[in-house]
């Protein structure tokens, strides 16, 4: 039996904050493991123009993103759309995505992953210091039921001009 995190108040700035200056930055508010892995609550911060993600897909995860503010591009297989503040985007397990700041100012969104333990992929990519190599990435996301298809990656991020 697992037992739920006690109950408390998340400030604006509270919770594991990485923060790069030309890269997406993640908050990381609620863990999975503190709620029996039901889900985790990411927030997502893009400067202007920079890819979150590569183009990837899971196979345990849906993910639910609800935008704060400005306007986020996103990939499904091979159609793009943009969302804007208080759209909710759903991404479900299973499918192609990816997504970026589509626009000139900085983009916030909150992003609901069910069940949760993504997160924690999420958190390890937060610590590295070094690139990885499109072969260490894929063995890294595999145990977590993930694939990264970086050809795509990079021809979306020549398309729309991306940072990634």
């Amino acid at each position: 039996m697992w037992t739920v995190a006690k109950h408390r108040i998340l400030g604006p700035e509270d919770g594991d904050l990485y923060e790069p200056e030309r890269a997406c930055g993640d908050r990381f508010l609620i863990n999975s493991r503190e709620w029996g892995g039901r889900f985790s609550l990411v927030e997502h911060r893009l400067p202007p123009r920079v890819l979150a993600a590569p183009l990837h897909k899971h196979t345990r995860e849906d993910e639910f993103s609800f935008i704060l503010e400005g306007t986020v591009g996103a990939r499904f297989g091979d159609k793009e759309v943009v969302a804007s503040p208080r759209d909710l985007v759903f991404k479900p397990r299973e499918e192609w995505h990816t997504f970026w700041n589509a626009g000139e100012t900085p983009a916030r969104l909150l992003e609901i992953i069910s069940p949760g333990g993504l997160e924690e992929l999420f958190e390890w990519l937060d610590q590295l210091s070094d690139e990885l190599s499109p072969e260490e990435l894929e063995q890294k996301a595999a145990p977590y039921g993930c694939s990264v298809d970086m050809e795509s990656t990079m021809a979306l991020v020549e398309k729309h001009g991306l940072v990634f």
